[in-house]
């Protein structure tokens, strides 16, 4: 049987060979190491633990067929918790975690210390909700999703992390609509990606389409939230939305023409594209 070290060398030249980040290679053995309490660094030169061989293998030849890395393992990482991931539910970006960190100081500016509620628009995961749970206790926080399969992904991580959460199923606001509630804070990583734009086959092939599409425009869901955010938002809310890179100005058009005298601010994400914005009410 091979050793650690031989296993990674014969992924990484077939990686290579086809155009694919070879770093992924040693990315998934070292979580799959992991998981066995085995130290890929300090065992590199040993022979492969059988079970670990037989996972690698197949592992490396669902991700060369481009399936995503993080549905191969079942988990992701996201703002330093682990999330159960499958192809009912979008992989968490590291974008989207910067539009966590933007809610908190946007808590912290406006609301410090004091309990308020949250709204998770388009849970998924449940990434963003339990993210902003674990890192502010005085956040009563409740999420929506109108798929059933997110939904049990999201409670199951939710469980795993520790957190409590109040998820409801339906579409955007009309959950917290129905049941006449009111949040401080709105927050939401809707589906933004146009139908006419071409994405990435690991995307498009393997990544829920009801959570990646916004219609035309890419603005379908924003505008269902700001249509009956009024509904919802106390009058001093503050709305946090991560965006596609060419939405500022439209979406900017689009918060004036649903809330006129709101203020808004864009801001960039690590790789210098307009990402996030928040509106305050």
């Amino acid at each position: 049987m091979s050793t650690y070290n031989q296993l990674i060398h014969e992924y990484r030249k077939l990686f290579q060979e086809k155009g694919l980040p070879p770093e992924t290679v040693k990315a998934f053995l070292y979580e799959l190491c992991s998981d066995r309490n085995i130290n890929l660094y300090l065992d590199l030169d040993k022979e492969a633990d059988e079970g670990v061989n037989i996972l690698f293998h197949d592992g490396m030849k669902r991700i060369m067929n481009n399936e995503p890395m993080n549905y191969v393992l079942g988990y992701s990482y996201f703002y330093g918790y682990r999330f159960i991931v499958n192809d009912g539910v979008l992989i968490p970006r590291p974008e989207t975690e910067e539009l966590v960190g933007l809610v908190l100081s946007g808590y912290d500016e406006h609301f410090k210390d004091k309990d308020i509620t949250v709204f998770d628009v388009g849970t998924g995961s449940g990434a963003i909700a339990i993210a902003l749970k674990k890192e502010e206790p005085h956040l009563n926080v409740y999420a929506s999703d109108i798929s059933k399969e997110a939904l049990e992904v999201a409670k199951k991580n939710a469980e795993n992390n520790d957190c409590d959460i109040t998820f409801f199923e339906g579409s955007m606001l009309e959950p917290f609509i129905e049941k006449g509630l009111k949040a401080q804070i709105l927050v939401s990583n809707p589906p933004y990606i146009k139908t006419v734009e071409t994405i990435e086959s690991s995307v498009y092939d393997y990544e829920p389409h009801v959570a990646l599409f916004g219609g035309s425009d890419g603005l379908k869901f924003y505008r269902q939230i700001l249509e009956a955010a009024d509904q919802v938002l106390s009058s001093d809310g503050l709305i946090f939305f991560e965006m596609g890179y060419d939405l500022k100005e439209p979406l900017s058009d689009l918060v004036k023409q649903y809330l006129p005298d709101a203020m808004i601010d864009v801001y960039k994400d690590i790789n210098g594209k307009d990402r996030m914005m928040m509106i305050r009410l």
